[in-house]
């Protein structure tokens, strides 16, 4: 390439000389102008020889690339979804795959759900328990949902634990129903593919990751639009709204929001620095314990999403399920993590990108969800206090029916009817707060005219008889 820097260089100034040579033989009259394009030309020319150098040395030196590529090696990438359809296919047994669409204002997305049952008795068997698995929230963490399709075959049988015998794992897997989100956000994912590797929202530029109900639209300080927007309103996204329904008809006792970034097991509250209270904090504590002890060698992060990662995120996946749901364990697990990659350098900061630390990644976390699957019902106990619904995906309503005023009723853990009102919660909160207020300022003006009519009421001075 240094021969081809010298010629450019050389073209370059012979151009420029010839140029002005030309210039200087022309008459007076010409000279400033012909002298200015001729002083332009050369300067552009040069400006372009220095840009392609930038180029061609910049290819040849790893050191000055800012970004690391997607490896195809190491990720099914476009199709992933194609090869795990093809899995559930390969075992109609024991997994089944439904994909359901939604569309808001002119923008659709789909999800597919993948339901892992034996024998596919889930609509029959009201006792088991119920697990569900969410992937690929954000669309730049392209390991989360590779760690979803080993799982997936895992469950089919078609790869297998390093420690767990076939028939020891059959004896778990038989009293659970668990379905997997793959790729819950697919249009995020295919702007990711298209060379935006930075890029965490959905297809029209939304976090869906802060588009669920609970303290919606609170932004902090450190706020950025790029990476929190938290959409118009509260599941104004079609996948926050698939998500939903999904969650409130299947009532898992066990939810899991997978992301990368950093090692870490999370369980509520995001927007605030502080867990629930009582027996619930105490199971989901021994549970994450106890798979950051066999699975993370004890350098997993521990807590609260808000008072651990070092920031409040408001409007989460994780909040709604523990506080509207009302799922028992509520948790979100952060697998991977590249603290020494730069900031613009995407991929390589959210996953890993060589094949020794992916299949350590796969394996390491693969087996932590197993651990959850065995130890997760024992912790529980009873897992017949939640029933599960009769109603299927198809049996969902619509959106639209739901949020014109449709109650969608199910059975609570107590196996009393209630009816789910999460949408318009926060609203109350805040007009229940203005009445309080409005309660306090009433009473004070109250009291203040008492006070001032009493100083006003004249004193009649008592006289001795």
């Amino acid at each position: 390439m240094k021969h081809r820097t010298e010629a450019c260089f050389s073209s370059f100034s012979s151009s420029c000389f010839s140029t002005v040579s030309l210039v200087m033989g022309r008459g007076p009259r010409l000279l400033s102008l012909t002298s200015s394009f001729s002083i332009s030309f050369c300067f552009f020319a040069f400006l372009q020889d220095a840009v392609f150098l930038v180029v061609v040395n910049g290819n040849n030196n790893p050191n000055l690339m800012s970004w690391t590529p997607i490896d195809h090696d190491l990720y099914h990438s476009s199709n992933l979804m194609e090869q795990i359809k093809a899995l559930v296919q390969r075992h109609p047994g024991k997994l089944n795959i439904e994909t359901v669409k939604s569309r808001n204002k002119g923008y659709q997305a789909e999800i597919s759900v993948v339901t892992y049952c034996r024998e596919g008795r889930e609509s029959d068997d009201g006792s088991k328990f119920r697990i569900l698995i969410s992937f690929g929230q954000h669309g730049r963490e392209l390991i989360t949902s590779e760690l979803a399709f080993r799982i997936l075959s895992i469950l089919s049988e078609e790869q297998f634990l390093p420690n767990m015998s076939p028939a020891s794992l059959n004896s778990i897997l038989d009293k659970l129903v668990i379905k997997v989100v793959p790729m819950e956000n697919l249009n995020g994912r295919k702007l990711v593919e298209a060379g935006d590797l930075c890029e965490r929202r959905n297809g029209r530029g939304v976090d869906l990751n802060r588009n669920w109900s609970v303290d919606w639209g609170k932004k902090e300080k450190d706020y950025d639009p790029y990476e929190e927007n938290p959409g118009t309103a509260p599941f104004s996204e079609p996948e926050t709204q698939i998500m939903r329904k999904l969650a409130v008809s299947f009532d898992p006792h066990v939810w899991v929001n997978v992301h990368s970034g950093m090692e870490a097991l999370f369980m509520p509250y995001d927007h605030k620095n502080t867990t629930p209270y009582g027996l619930p904090t105490h199971q989901m504590k021994l549970l994450l314990e106890e798979v950051n002890h066999l699975h993370c060698q004890k350098h997993c992060v521990i807590g609260s999403g808000g008072g651990s990662v070092g920031y409040l995120a408001h409007g989460t996946a994780t909040d709604f399920m523990y506080d509207v749901v009302k799922v028992p364990m509520a948790f979100t697990f952060e697998i991977y993590g590249n603290r020494a990659a730069s900031s613009n350098d995407c991929f390589k900061m959210f996953n890993p990108t060589d094949l020794t630390t992916f299949n350590r990644v796969l394996n390491d976390w693969s087996a932590a969800f197993f651990t959850i699957f065995k130890v997760g019902p024992r912790l529980l106990g009873e897992v017949g206090s939640k029933v599960l619904p009769g109603s299927n995906l198809a049996k969902w309503v619509s959106i639209d029916d739901y949020l014109d005023g449709y109650l969608m009723e199910r059975s609570s853990r107590y196996g009393k009817k209630m009816e789910v009102l999460e949408l318009g919660i926060q609203e109350i909160r805040t007009y229940f707060r203005l009445f309080l207020l409005s309660s306090v300022l009433l009473m004070f003006m109250f009291c203040a005219r008492i006070s001032k009519s009493k100083s006003n009421r004249q004193v009649i001075a008592s006289i001795p008889i």
